[in-house]
């Protein structure tokens, strides 16, 4: 008998999503990350929940309406890390002159939707325009949600493993070999074991390709490979809003409230060639950012006031043999008496849940399993309505009666209903332990590292949390010195 029934390859988000939804669905799942969980191209998002207006200006119809139910799923399960925001899409006339029938018929596709419709907006008497260059009379104000990328990434592998599902981080496969079952040589933490599986499934994203050509030595589709970019600088603007902005090219870039503080400006893409694990945004693409964002705000961004850039890659079909799954790909190799093989890589946070669903009922000829059953489950701490987001800080304050108004939200919006997991019955800050600048204490880093696969600092300061941005680096050293200690 196997050891497992699904072994997975990579921790992203379409990983991670598979391991959840296989889990709850009573397989006995195993998730090998050779890094951390989320620490490639899922931390490097645009950090969107949302409808794709370019793909409906194309008329992607269907694509559209299922983003957007997607999001409303994400929305009930998740109200926590996805949160809903007006987006502002300041315009000139002669500027995709269907923007307003294309928001017209958004606001037909979310007729069900309980977030505020889209609007025509007045700039010149809205907190909108502040922040804008005074050419912009007017404004197309819609909603949709952004996400903290790499947190949905974490919540989503720890209720597959509150199912379940073991998770490994640190966990390289350097070997698999399939005969009955798949054999997998895994090194971890140094060590070396092979464990069985019935199937295997590769969501190794960017290093899709190689993971086929090194590690299952199988031929595989050529695929195209695409860098995903963003800068984060100091914040532009006051509103708590999205801005949507047409470059000249005609490409879109967002500039999202970030972090409190900071704005996030994204994305650029283009094609990529080399490793994965060193990609970076290069000079050029900082340059492009700064002159979208010049083109549409009052104050200028330029390159020496980038405080941070998060790049990563995914994989695009190049060629023919693929099984398109909304906007990812995914191929199911079912041989005849071979264990079976699935690949899953590319798309968005928006659909991932639902790509994950329809990859995992692939396997149902296969084996005894529950139905699908996802889209209704919350994730750890989510359990709470969207809505009720302001009132779950005020029973955090009310009962954490040390905590600022500003920690609160940080904590409800990384852990929701679980920040009694972390705060307990302390009476005051003290309780907490040791601090690491304002906002992390030694109570925080022993839950992320006990029960969030945390193993060094960055995976606290980054993707956990994104407190690198502002904590000092005498305290980033005291953090480090810590946990080489151990907790």
């Amino acid at each position: 008998m196997a050891d497992y029934d699904l072994a997975i390859i990579g921790g992203g988000i379409n990983g991670v999503s598979v391991a959840r939804d296989a889990a709850g669905r009573g397989l006995r799942v195993l998730l090998l990350e050779q890094g951390d969980l989320g620490g490639a191209a899922s931390s490097a998002t645009s950090r969107l929940i949302h409808g794709d207006l370019s793909v409906l200006e194309r008329r992607g119809f269907p694509r559209v309406r299922t983003q957007l139910a997607e999001r409303d799923v994400w929305l009930k399960i998740a109200p926590h890390v996805v949160r809903p925001m007006r987006f502002a899409l300041p315009g000139h006339a002669e500027e995709r002159p269907l923007l307003r029938s294309i928001l017209w018929l958004y606001e037909r596709l979310i007729a069900r939707s309980r977030l505020p419709p889209p609007e025509t907006i007045d700039v010149t008497h809205h907190p909108v325009g502040d922040a804008l260059k005074r050419p912009f009379g007017t404004a197309f104000e819609f909603s949709d949600c952004v996400v903290d990328d790499a947190r949905l990434v974490v919540l989503t592998a720890l209720d597959a493993a509150e199912r379940g599902a073991v998770i490994r981080t640190g966990a390289r496969c350097v070997r698999a070999d399939r005969d009955k079952v798949w054999r997998l040589a895994v090194i971890d933490r140094g060590y070396r074991q092979v464990i069985t599986a019935r199937a295997l499934a590769n969501t190794s994203g960017g290093w899709t390709s190689i993971v086929a050509d090194t590690i299952l030595r199988m031929p595989f589709p050529k695929l195209a490979a695409v860098q995903i970019g963003q800068i984060v600088v100091r914040r532009l603007f006051d509103s708590e809003n999205v801005y949507v902005f047409q470059n000249t090219d005609g490409r879109l870039v967002f500039a999202s409230p970030y972090e409190r503080d900071f704005t996030l400006i994204g994305s650029i893409t283009h094609a990529f060639t080399g490793d994965p694990a060193i990609v970076a945004v290069g000079a050029s693409d900082v340059s492009y950012l700064c002159e979208a964002a010049n083109l549409y705000f009052r104050e200028r961004v330029e390159p020496a006031d980038v405080v941070r850039s998060v790049s990563g890659v995914n994989l695009v079909p190049d060629r023919g043999g693929l099984i398109a799954t909304g906007d990812g790909s995914m191929m199911f190799d079912d041989r005849r008496g071979k264990p079976q093989l699935l690949t899953l890589f590319g798309g968005d946070f928006t659909t991932a849940r639902l790509r994950a669903e329809r990859a995992v009922s692939k396997l149902t000829p296969h084996y005894p399993m529950s139905p699908r059953w996802t889209a209704n489950a919350p994730l750890p701490g989510g359990d709470f309505a969207w809505d009720r987001f302001d009132w779950e800080v005020v029973e955090v304050r009310d009962r954490w009666r040390f905590l600022t108004e500003a920690q609160a939200l940080r904590l409800v919006g990384a852990y929701g209903k679980r920040v009694a997991d972390i705060l307990g019955e302390a009476k005051s800050r003290a309780d907490l332990g040791a601090s690491f600048g304002e906002e992390l204490t030694e109570a925080e880093i022993r839950y992320l590292v006990t029960k969030e696969w945390a193993r060094f600092p960055d995976d606290i300061l980054w993707r956990r949390t994104k407190l690198g941005l502002t904590m000092s680096a005498e305290d980033r050293e005291r953090l480090a010195a810590f946990m080489t200690k151990g907790v």
